[in-house]
This record gives C-alpha cells, sequence and structure tokens, in this order.
C-alpha cells in the first residue's frame, strides 16, 4: 500500500488522519512541522505528502518548495490540509508546487477519496 508522509504541528490532527489512513491500510510516517518532514523525507520513499500550512520551524509553503528540489518528490502529490482558504494563499501553494487543497475542518470520506485519486 502506498506510504503518505504527514505533516502538521497539531498531534491530534495528526493522530486523527494516521488512524484513517492506516485503517484503510496505507503506510503513515508522521512529522510534527515542515523541517521535521524534510529531514524524515530525504530518508524515506513516500507515494505522497499530506501537510498543514501554518507551522513552527518550516511552512507547509515552503515544504513544499524545498521538497520540490529533491529529485525523488519531484513528481510526488503534495496536498495541503489546512484552515487557510484564501485565493492568495492556494496560489502560493500551487507556485510552490502543490497537487491539491483541502479545507479543514477534517473529513475522513473527502480526503480518502482525494487521495485515491492522487496517488498511483
Amino acid at each position: 500500500m502506498a506510504t503518505v508522509l504527514v505533516v502538521d504541528d497539531s498531534v491530534s490532527l495528526r493522530s486523527m488522519v494516521t488512524f484513517t489512513l492506516t485503517k484503510q491500510g496505507y503506510d503513515v510516517v508522521e512529522a510534527e512541522d515542515g523541517e521535521d518532514a524534510f529531514n524524515k523525507a530525504k530518508h524515506i520513499v513516500c507515494d505522497l505528502v499530506l501537510t498543514d500550512v501554518n507551522m513552527p520551524k518550516m511552512d507547509g509553503i515552503s515544504l513544499c518548495t524545498e521538497l520540490r528540489k529533491l529529485e525523488s518528490f519531484k513528481f510526488t502529490p503534495i496536498l495541503i490540509l489546512t484552515t487557510e482558504n484564501s485565493q492568495e494563499m492556494k496560489y502560493k501553494g500551487k507556485a510552490a508546487g502543490a497537487t491539491g487543497w483541502l479545507v479543514k475542518p477534517f473529513n475522513p470520506e473527502t480526503l480518502l477519496s482525494t487521495l485515491k485519486r492522487v496517488v498511483r
């Protein structure tokens, strides 16, 4: 099954997403912020990244930009899961290389259907 890198500074949100994904057979690697995710991404094979935007150390937009510089993440889908919903932020995410944008609150059915569309 696919491996998903879940990035969020909220322990409870990471736990809910991890529970939802592992219940469906996905393997999950968790990271507590963008910097943690970027360091882990250098050492894992990942099929998808699911990241928040507003986090300490490195935000989700910067994480997208840095991951796209890595050869192994040039074509890996990156989904943003955030409370941010402005067109300006969505444009920044797209410009940084995000594949899609999901707005919190977290909806398991929407997340799973989106993952099925973007993970190959």
